[in-house]
């Protein structure tokens, strides 16, 4: 990739002074994430203030509130999907800034479970009521809210559209594609 070790150690450094001494620096580039990956800079996706995501190039004020509102309600993002679906992108958008990004697995238990999967947009009621933590009434209100306002857009989406608790949503997670 670099041509010459003299510039990358110029630009290692001047970058480590700048991470050094503003803890707020936003990263300019892909190359600068690369950097910033090599001097061990990460960002634990479920504990990151505001400012940790703001650190990240191409990330907005409202995404990053977002995210940290998500992980505040008990919502954990396990890959860099989670975070594309959390907002609304493409995941092919934010791969660059996957170097930086650390993802801790807080409920190994619950993840054994991820291979029955279901869509929300696309399950019935029959579907949804044997899926695990799904009852009757939550199976007919995602369908009944899906045909009224249309697709879920994602994770986030579905949680507010059905007012769900974070402790309720921490548990269909595990179980649900957008």
């Amino acid at each position: 990739m670099m041509q010459n070790w003299l510039p990358l150690n110029f630009k290692l450094q001047k970058l480590r002074a700048k991470l050094l001494n503003d803890p707020y620096y936003r990263l300019q580039s892909g190359e600068e994430i690369q950097i910033a990956a090599q001097l061990g800079i990460r960002i634990d996706v479920n504990q990151a203030t505001v400012d940790d995501w703001l650190r990240l190039p191409g990330l907005s004020i409202h995404q990053a509130r977002s995210l940290v509102e998500l992980s505040r309600s008990g919502v954990k993002f396990y890959c860099i999907e989670d975070i594309a679906a959390a907002l609304s992108l493409p995941v092919q958008r934010l791969k660059p800034l996957e170097p930086l990004l650390h993802f801790v697995y807080y409920d190994n238990e619950s993840l054994v479970h991820s291979t029955n999967l279901v869509n929300p947009n696309t399950a019935t009621v029959e579907i949804l009521a044997q899926t695990p933590f799904f009852d009757l009434s939550l199976a007919q209100a995602v369908v009944e809210n899906r045909q009224v306002n249309g697709l879920y857009r994602n994770l986030a989406d579905f949680q507010q559209r059905l007012q769900l608790s974070a402790e309720a949503i921490a548990q269909l997670m595990y179980f649900l594609r957008f």
